[in-house]
């Protein structure tokens, strides 16, 4: 499956999974060229659940657009994170209601079996900072630097993947702790 096919493909996938709601969300993936890196990314305000070839927007490592179309306002934030891991094709970012709700809690979202290996008690997290800011992209970027998911506090959940599907994969596998929690958290009161 060529990239921009996988990118639509996977965003449907998480629309229809309600991890985005409405215009939300975000999600890319980079070619990786002889001369330079490609990233194809979903636009701004388009809902992912009815994206087509022509709205998919192609950039350079340095954000320079290279076709038609607005990228997403999360376009720094990807580039700061593939720039920091070469080992990362694919990025999703999504506001999915119960991993987000977490964001906007005291409580923290722990790791469970069921996906990779527990690297940690709970997912990292990261301090509410401006959506599309260069702040949050340097902040999110260096919190990935080892791993493989983020809370962003107050905003949503980012997650990488080997490539596109693999980080969809992993949004829905966060999404679906985040339920398991929440559940477990009003039976245990």
């Amino acid at each position: 499956m060529d990239l921009v096919k996988e990118l639509i493909y996977v965003s449907k996938y998480i629309f229809e999974r309600n991890l985005v709601l409405g215009k939300s969300g975000n999600v890319s993936g980079r070619m990786k060229e002889k001369c330079e890196d490609l990233i194809a990314i979903t636009p701004t305000l388009k809902s992912l659940n009815r994206l087509k070839q022509e709205d998919i927007v192609l950039t350079n490592m340095n954000g320079d657009i290279l076709t038609d179309g607005l990228p997403s306002s999360e376009l720094q934030m990807h580039l700061a994170i593939y720039k920091e891991r070469e080992d990362i094709n694919g990025i999703v970012h999504t506001h999915s209601p119960y991993a987000t709700g977490f964001s906007f809690s005291n409580l923290h979202l722990k790791r469970l079996e069921g996906f990779d290996k527990i690297k940690s008690e709970n997912i990292k997290e990261i301090p509410y900072k401006v959506p599309g800011s260069d702040e949050l992209a340097k902040h999110a970027s260096i919190a990935l630097k080892d791993e493989d998911v983020l809370i962003l506090k107050n905003h949503g959940v980012v997650a990488l993947g080997p490539t596109i599907e693999e980080a969809g994969d992993l949004a829905e596998f966060i999404e679906g702790i985040a339920k398991t929690q929440f559940v477990s958290n009003l039976l245990n009161k």
